[in-house]
């Protein structure tokens, strides 16, 4: 599952450092490194260029099909629900039972948001659980010498077994603040185009004031500003971040990603894809959770209601069409086409360099770009189909419709929906520094040496003109969090950014002459990768603070002689991306304004609660199945011939022979969810677990802007099959106990005594 606004901030950043630095002087310019990229997992294709999605069938379906009658659905824009305004009458006609603020304070409260993930208390003593693709890197981080828990897997026997995990943050939303009406009237008093940049302050201060009202920034408390409908309502979140974790249980990854990136977003699946953390506080004992979520042994059966609880990452569903027309033809299109050039050299890497890349943690990097190319050829594929668009024509139709006949709605928000669409053609006219830049400074998708030389720049620039000390640090910071990576590999990564240069600008562009002067991309890469001193990361800091690193610098030389065509991008964007924004916040009050709670908000990694059934679908030309069981894990395996994707662990071979192969493995729902919702609890109208989510169907990848409850599938593993491992594999009868009567035992000997649960 994947995010798609994190690969787009990346961009977007580095944008807008560039301004800072070309426009300020860069006195005072300080921006955070890019993000990287959210974790999740495909196949590197055969195919660099990217292949335009087949749009036979979705043409000879609008064959068939009058466009100018398709309708919106009335779920178009999905059913993750915020808890400012929880859907009780929704769910009370739905599924004939009346939640109370109780309820919703319960679900609240047992949910926790971890990094790029969703997680869960699931028990009173700390217990958490998620996926075990959102574990990886803290598996791999705790491997000793000589071990690799990523393939061996981990158990904890005892709790003084369970090992300390690094940078761990599990976030509790304790209160929500509606801050819209103070917002909205201070920006009412803001010209348009200066609104962006007062939002981004005013939302500052009122973070500052309630981080010190809540006892400040030592309180443990975490505030954070949380826009919905595009800016039209604002609230102020705040959070019990909890940092002191131990990783409790994980399997190995060939029966947590089983299937591996064949089956990675199909069904039906086989997936164990779970993993256990304990929280502790600050005394070392593990926490008192008084709030969590307890396991119901029973399970589901078809037809059953269900409700996830966790924090999808993003969605574009209230996004204008002429947007997403751009999307489909630009931008989504370019991104693709650089993550599989950049999956292609990955890929080569790991298997010539198998111990390095195991060193370096190459293959969880691998498995999120593979994860991302698969996301966004569904994307784009839906983005094709013009079914698909006539259903969001007509939501958009239907909308305008509603501004046009109010006139206070006409004087406010008349024509902002044809305003967007001129900026979108805008951006359409620079498409050539649109690709050549796609998604730059990504540091799995760009050279790290590039990074560096890109925030030397800014270093230099900021000591020349006397910036403050704290600015400065600030910056060199940019530079200490850009990852450190083979220097082989770097030199292919930054050779393809070159590539990337002379393919969308032309090698007669002056910003290509100026830096290959007659070179081959892979030449100028290994000169500037040799002979840079920021291609060390600490000897870059080192330099940096002391003033050593110059624009002679091959990096930053690098950087300076592709400057002018990245500048006619940033100046596109500083020109539009402001008015974009405006223009989405005006229509996202416009929205609530016509429609108030009816329609949600897009996703924003925060907290939501979505609601479905169990229920297979219709897929080529069958109905699959609303359960899997561990039979057709075994018959998967064998019928693979224990291949690599489908090859089991060592000791799922040989199970005992009390395993139940009826246990269901997985199973499907109509939840609407998306990247972001990994490791989020499914639970029954009692809130008790009854499963973990970790996938969608491939159908349901255009969930990302319109939601088809006929066709998107949350995919989610069984909690019977997680107690049935447990249980009968992994032998952590301390685990299963915790996990289905609440008690705490500390160690394995003591929980073999108590008998089985």
């Amino acid at each position: 599952m994947v995010s798609r606004s994190q690969f787009r901030t990346c961009s977007q950043k580095f944008r807008w450092a560039i301004t800072l630095l070309l426009f300020t002087g860069c006195a005072g310019a300080q921006v955070g490194p890019p993000p990287p990229v959210p974790e999740v997992s495909q196949n590197s294709p055969e195919v660099i260029q990217v292949p335009m999605p087949d749009e036979s069938a979705p043409q000879n379906q609008a064959d068939r099909i009058n466009l100018d009658t398709v309708q919106a659905g009335e779920f178009d824009q999905g059913k993750m629900w915020t808890f400012e305004f929880p859907p009780v009458d929704y769910i009370t006609e739905t599924y004939g039972f009346r939640p109370d603020a109780e309820w919703f304070e319960r679900a609240r409260l047992g949910a926790l948001r971890i990094p790029s993930c969703s997680a869960s208390f699931v028990s009173p003593n700390g217990l958490v659980m998620t996926n075990h693709h959102c574990a990886r890197e803290f598996v791999s981080q705790v491997s000793g010498d000589g071990e690799a828990l990523l393939d061996q897997g981990f158990v904890a026997e005892n709790l003084e077994d369970e090992r300390t995990v690094e940078e761990f943050e599990a976030d509790q939303l304790v209160e929500i603040l509606d801050v819209t009406d103070e917002v909205n009237a201070q920006l009412d008093l803001v010209p348009q185009d200066e609104r962006a940049g007062a939002r981004a302050e005013l939302l500052d201060e009122i973070k500052a004031r309630i981080v010190e009202q809540r006892g400040g920034e030592d309180s443990g408390y975490e505030i954070e500003m949380i826009s919905l409908y595009n800016g039209g309502r604002t609230s102020a979140y705040v959070f019990r971040r909890y940092t002191n974790a131990k990783l409790v249980m994980a399997p190995e990854l060939q029966i947590g990603f089983f299937g591996g990136d064949p089956d990675n977003f199909t069904y039906p699946r086989y997936n164990m894809d779970f993993a256990f953390f304990r929280l502790y506080d600050e005394t070392g004992a593990p926490l008192s959770s008084d709030t969590y979520f307890p396991f119901d042994r029973d399970g589901l059966s078809e037809g059953d209601p269900i409700f996830i609880v966790g924090n999808p990452g993003s969605t574009s569903r209230l996004q204008t069409v002429s947007e997403l027309e751009y999307r489909r033809d630009v931008s989504d299109r370019f991104l693709l086409e650089t993550v599989r050039k950049r999956m292609a050299v990955l890929e080569g890497y790991i298997e010539e360099n198998p111990e390095i890349a195991e060193q370096y943690d190459l293959r969880n990097q691998y498995f999120s770009l593979s994860n991302t190319e698969k996301a966004y050829e569904g994307q784009l594929k839906g983005l094709h189909d013009p079914v698909i668009l006539a259903k969001r024509a007509d939501t958009e139709a239907n909308f305008q419709e509603a501004i046009n006949t109010d006139p206070a709605l006409q004087d406010l928000y008349g024509g902002l929906v044809d305003r967007m669409a001129e900026l979108q053609d805008l951006k359409r006219s620079r498409t050539d520094v649109v690709a050549a830049f796609s998604v730059f400074g990504n540091p799995i998708l760009d050279s790290s040496t590039l990074i560096r030389g890109f925030f030397g720049l800014q270093v230099i620039s900021m000591q020349q003109g006397g910036a403050p000390a704290e600015d400065l640090e600030s910056m060199i910071d940019n530079v200490r969090g850009t990852p450190q990576i083979p220097a082989e590999l770097d030199v292919v990564l930054m050779a393809d950014r070159f590539r990337d240069l002379v393919e969308h600008l032309g090698a007669d562009h002056p910003a290509v002459m100026s830096l290959l002067a007659g070179r081959t991309p892979e030449a100028v890469a290994e000169q500037v990768v040799s002979n840079s001193m920021l291609s060390d990361s600490a000897d870059a800091v080192v330099a940096l603070e002391s003033g050593g690193i110059g624009p002679q610098d091959p990096a930053v030389q690098a950087v300076i002689d592709f400057l002018p065509a990245f500048l006619q991008l940033n100046s596109l964007f500083v020109e539009v991306v402001p008015e974009e924004e405006a223009i989405a916040s005006e229509l996202g009050r416009a929205r609530f304004e016509i429609y108030g709670t009816e329609v949600p908000p897009d996703a924003t990694f925060s907290l939501r609660i979505a609601d479905g059934s169990v229920s297979g679908y219709e897929y080529n030309g069958t109905i699959a199945p609303v359960f899997t069981t561990l039979f057709g894990l075994y018959d998967r395996h064998y019928s693979h011939s224990g291949k690599e994707d489908w090859a089991l662990p060592e000791r799922w071979m040989n199970p005992p022979s009390s395993l139940d192969l009826s246990t269901p493995v997985n199973f499907v729902s109509t939840a609407d969810i998306i990247g972001g919702n990994s490791g989020s609890p499914v639970l029954d109208r009692d809130l008790e677990v009854v499963g973990l989510v970790f996938d969608g169907n491939i159908e349901s990848l255009p969930g990302d802007y319109i939601y088809l409850p006929e066709k998107n599938r949350s995919v989610s593993v069984d909690v019977r099959v997680i107690l049935e491992a447990l249980d009968e594999i992994y032998d952590l009868d301390r685990l299963v106990l915790e996990l289905t009567t609440g008690r705490l035992f500390e160690t394995e000997e003591e929980a073999d005594q108590v008998g089985r649960w």
